[in-house]
């Protein structure tokens, strides 16, 4: 079996957030999947989806604090006409990246125990995000 779907997160602040939940509530055929696979593609070039950690938020911050000391607003981009923001969130999209493939088994995402899944929101107003879930399994 195959299902898609596309799910749309709020608008968030810039930083990393945890959505894992918010994902999986939205995941209308979740629970019909005994053994299979979930595919998530964000179709945003300046955002991104990571899995880390899932219960400490102070490591979020701690990458936030990392990527912006990293990827500086101030650098010399030729990009630049969408505001100081722009480029800065296309490389940490590109490093991050913007899709996850996740086994599914019994109806749940089979993570580690510490692993969520992240969306970075790597503009000041990034506006809501969609991410294409492909289902497939049995």
């Amino acid at each position: 079996m195959w299902y898609q779907q596309t799910l749309i997160l709020k608008a968030r602040t810039r930083g990393f957030h945890l959505v894992t939940q918010e994902i999986t509530d939205r995941l209308a055929h979740l629970s019909d999947i005994n053994t299979g696979l979930l595919h998530l593609l964000l179709q945003h070039t300046s955002a991104s989806l990571t899995l880390n950690e899932n219960c400490d938020p102070s490591v979020r911050a701690d990458m936030e604090s990392h990527f912006l000391r990293q990827v500086p607003e101030d650098a010399p981009y030729q990009h630049d006409y969408e505001g100081p923001d722009d480029m800065p969130a296309h490389i940490k999209s590109s490093l991050l990246g913007a899709s996850l493939l996740i086994p599914v088994g019994r109806g749940k995402l089979l993570l580690g125990t510490w692993q969520g899944i992240w969306l970075g929101e790597h503009r000041n107003r990034g506006g809501e995000r969609h991410i294409i879930a492909t289902l497939q399994g049995e």
